[in-house]
């Protein structure tokens, strides 16, 4: 904690070096346009008086600075200045374009695979509504779970380019540090490189099971891709980002251990997204499932569905992400003691409520169960609709200068708010499928739950970009986009 002071002081010292040399940069232009319009040689007569003034000519800041510097050295650095210096003045990853061609490059990679890979499921009818069912229960969880886990992340890269073009702080809201956060071309290389592997390796095993081979000479393929991603994620190596992998896997342990830890924004933040990932949740816990007991050896896909055990962790595995988020809730009403975590709280309620409406509906399908369904996830659907235009994202103001929406709006065009206004609204009513059960005629029904679920994944991340926005618009208004708030100098002067 101390080492982190010293920083922010080294920090702050700079920046008032930086704030002195702008201003005497300033009063030479500013002069200088002074004897252009009116032709007159002033600007060395007041050059003068402002060289020897004293913001210009004193140097505390500096001999603080050096100060600041000489006892990190000392005692943070162990005497070695290059070391201090790693902490004091971090340089910056520079952008390479390298990273830019292969992002081109395994995006093309991507789509040709995929296609190649719609071309042969075409050919053997893989998608039909009369699919082979062994694919679909056993390779298909694959596609489902890293296709909208990636989305995801690539709807968060997305997130980054916008949230920097808007200027909007996102480093400090989640405490990152700006030498070792992703930026976007870093997330769309690991998303491009990642569905090329995903995408190549089925249709590698796509096109061995139309060969002829059998399900259990092929089987171990996709898990093996899974035990890859698994081996790259915990690699203790200092490659692929480990920063950022280690800090993904301190806030998912934060997350699993709620309330346990204290809530950052951060946690909660991710919390929210793996609420949108339920889907994937559930096809990691099959797929786990699958190999674990064995199944896989026989193709017994059906056992998993039938123990009861697995089935209701199955169930389970969708009130969880809930679960974590209303936990975070409770513990942030417990730290901060403001009501409005536990109408928060409330919210997360409701949807678990919803949710083991439409458990039971999906064992006993009967009419009290289906208006059960209806009644919970409507009152679920209109609380998570008013939190999210309200509070999340602070519009709905009907006093502000910009109708329905609220005062100050980091995006110029005021459509792109009504446009998100409503399809917000339509996604949030993608339950109605589990009423209406509509399929596409010719498509498992396996593809329109996943079509469904990549609709919800893309709900989410326009509701980042909006969550972030207002948060960055609260934190400027509270003076809380800097480390330190600033002094009240008004009243310090009407006391001398």
């Amino acid at each position: 904690m101390i080492r982190g002071a010293f920083v922010e002081l080294y920090k702050g010292l700079g920046y008032l070096k930086t704030y002195r040399n702008l201003n005497m940069l300033a009063f030479v232009k500013i002069l200088k346009k002074f004897d252009k319009v009116t032709g007159k040689q002033v600007s060395p007569i007041y050059l003068r008086v402002v060289e020897s003034s004293f913001f210009n000519s004193s140097d505390k800041a500096l001999k603080l600075a050096d100060e600041v510097e000489e006892i990190f050295v000392k005692h943070f650095a162990e005497d070695n200045k290059r070391k201090a210096m790693k902490y004091l003045k971090p340089t910056h990853r520079k952008e390479s374009h390298a990273v830019t061609f292969f992002i081109g490059l395994f995006a093309g990679c991507f789509i040709a695979l995929f296609v190649g890979y719609v071309i042969m499921a075409h050919i053997t009818g893989m998608y039909r509504s009369s699919s082979d069912t062994v694919y679909m229960e056993t390779v298909y969880p694959f596609l489902s779970m890293f296709s909208l886990l990636f989305l995801h992340f690539f709807l968060y890269g997305c997130n980054i380019y916008m949230w920097r073009k808007t200027r909007i702080n996102y480093s400090f809201i989640f405490e990152l540090s700006p030498t070792k956060e992703l930026k976007f071309r870093d997330v769309f290389l690991i998303c491009t490189i990642s569905m090329t592997a995903l995408v190549g390796v089925l249709f590698l095993h796509l096109s061995l099971v139309a060969k002829g081979y059998s399900y259990s000479q092929v089987q171990a393929i996709p898990a093996l891709l899974l035990l890859v991603f698994i081996i790259v994620l915990i690699c203790p190596f200092n490659i692929i980002y480990k920063s950022s992998r280690y800090h993904f896997l301190s806030v998912i342990r934060n997350i699993v251990l709620s309330p346990l830890y204290k809530v950052v924004m951060l946690d909660f933040f991710m919390a929210d997204q793996l609420c949108s990932q339920i889907p994937t949740l559930r096809n990691l816990e099959y797929i786990a499932c699958y190999y674990i007991t064995g199944s896989y050896k026989t193709q017994d896909f059906n056992y998993c569905s039938r123990n009861t055990y697995y089935r209701d962790l199955a169930y389970a595995v969708s009130f969880l992400p809930y679960y974590w988020r209303a936990m975070q809730c409770a513990r942030r009403w417990f730290d901060e003691g403001q009501k409005i975590h536990l109408v928060n709280l409330g919210k997360y309620v409701s949807a678990m409520l919803a949710a083991g409406a439409k458990v039971a509906y999906e064992r006993e399908k009967n009419v009290g169960w289906l208006c059960l369904v209806v009644i919970m996830s409507t009152s679920a659907t209109v609380y998570q609709l008013y939190w999210d235009f309200v509070k999340d994202w602070g519009l709905l103001q009907f006093n502000s200068k910009n109708p329905w929406l609220r005062d100050e709006l980091m995006l110029r065009k005021k459509f792109i708010y009504y446009f998100s206004l409503g399809l917000n609204l339509v996604l949030r009513l993608a339950w109605l499928q589990t009423v209406f059960h509509y399929n596409f005629e010719k498509v498992d029904y396996r593809v329109t739950m996943l079509f469904l679920a990549a609709l919800e994944v893309v709900r989410r991340g326009q509701w980042n970009f909006y969550r972030l926005e207002n948060e960055h618009l609260n934190n400027v208004g509270k003076f809380r986009a800097v480390k330190i708030v600033p002094l009240p100098f008004h009243e310090v002067d009407d006391q001398d």
